[in-house]
């Protein structure tokens, strides 16, 4: 369980079983936690996360070989987003990586992929002066999310994608400016012991509790893709629209060679959005038809509670992705008309 469970519970949450832990699904209701995110601020308890500690002389010279960005040229107190490959290109995991001190990093991984990243790392650490190990005992990870997140925390000049040393109820904090709702917002990782004091800091602020059920909602919103619906090993960064997280200029990397293939060839499927023109949404593994011919399949949809349609990403065949292009979405027997739109259906700049 998380180290907030009983927390939870007292607000009255409904919990889901994720990745071997009872995680709040939602508190009211979904749609008010979502609109509270965008209009003010959520408060979400991600501490099923998993971290990964590197450490040691190679440490960015190893991360650099074992995932697809540039991490030795990361300035410490800095965050990249970026990915584990299979030797086949294929996705193992999308990570964010911290640098926390010269030769200390932090990777943060999605819950349900942690132990294969564990063990990936480590396989790819021979011949390196790293430690691989499993932190994510140490941790519990605390979210503020919303256009009213830094006025809540009042963090100091903090860039996007950054960390940096804080306190939160008095407690010693590592305070993130990332996230993953498609607003500005923050991560705070603490000891697992300080979990309940911080949380309830952080609630005296003002933000609304948040569950995973709204998280889902807000990240089909901002385009972002989800490990298990968009990403897969089956899929690579540059299928997933993400080619711009790949480093193609290091020398070499695990995956470098099926990458430079795939961008050489081309006429690989690829992610987009869908707009559709009912109030029916479509849903993962949904078929994408054109011309009467399967094309493609849904990966995430629903209505969004901020735009106020049905929105969806999709993999659609090559020739098919273009923006404006006319779809079918086979929903449960009916097709139902859509077009292409580029992602994001949401951004917080706009």
């Amino acid at each position: 369980m998380t180290p907030l469970f009983d927390v939870h519970r007292d607000l009255g949450a409904t919990f889901t079983d994720f990745a071997g832990r009872r995680m709040p699904l939602r508190y009211q209701g979904e749609l008010a936690e979502h609109h509270a995110v965008r209009r003010a601020a959520g408060l979400f308890d991600l501490s099923h996360m998993g971290e990964l500690e590197v450490t040691g002389a190679d440490a960015g010279r190893f991360l650099d070989h074992a995932l697809v960005g540039r991490l030795s040229t990361l300035p410490v107190g800095r965050a990249r987003y970026t990915m584990l490959c299979h030797d086949t290109g294929g996705v193992l995991d999308d990570l964010v990586v911290y640098r926390l001190a010269e030769r200390r990093y932090l990777v943060v991984a999605n819950a349900a992929n942690t132990t294969v990243v564990h063990v990936m790392l480590r396989e790819h650490a021979d011949g390196f002066g790293v430690d691989v190990r499993d932190a994510s005992a140490d941790w519990a990870l605390i979210a503020v999310q919303g256009p009213a997140a830094a006025a809540m925390l009042d963090p100091g000049p903090l860039p996007y994608y950054g960390i940096r040393a804080f306190a939160v109820a008095g407690r010693d904090v590592l305070l993130a400016r990332t996230g993953y709702t498609g607003e500005d917002g923050f991560e705070v990782y603490c000891r697992p012991a300080d979990a309940v004091a911080v949380w309830r800091s952080l609630l005296d602020r003002g933000p609304t509790p948040a569950g995973l059920a709204c998280r889902d909602t807000l990240r089909l919103e901002a385009g972002m893709a989800l490990y298990g619906h968009e990403l897969s090993v089956r899929v690579t960064p540059l299928q997933a629209g993400l080619e711009r997280v790949v480093a193609f200029d290091k020398r070499d990397f695990v995956g470098a060679a099926a990458l430079r293939r795939q961008r050489a060839t081309g006429g690989f499927a690829t992610l987009v959005g869908l707009v559709t023109g009912t109030r029916r949404a479509p849903r993962a593994g949904y078929p994408v038809l054109a011309e009467g011919t399967t094309v493609g399949a849904v990966t995430s949809g629903a209505l969004s509670p901020t735009l106020g349609h049905p929105v969806a990403m999709a993999y659609v065949a090559a020739g098919w992705s273009a923006p404006g292009t006319r779809l079918t979405v086979d929903v449960r027997g009916t097709g139902v008309d859509a077009h292409v739109v580029t992602l994001p259906f949401y951004s917080s700049q706009r």
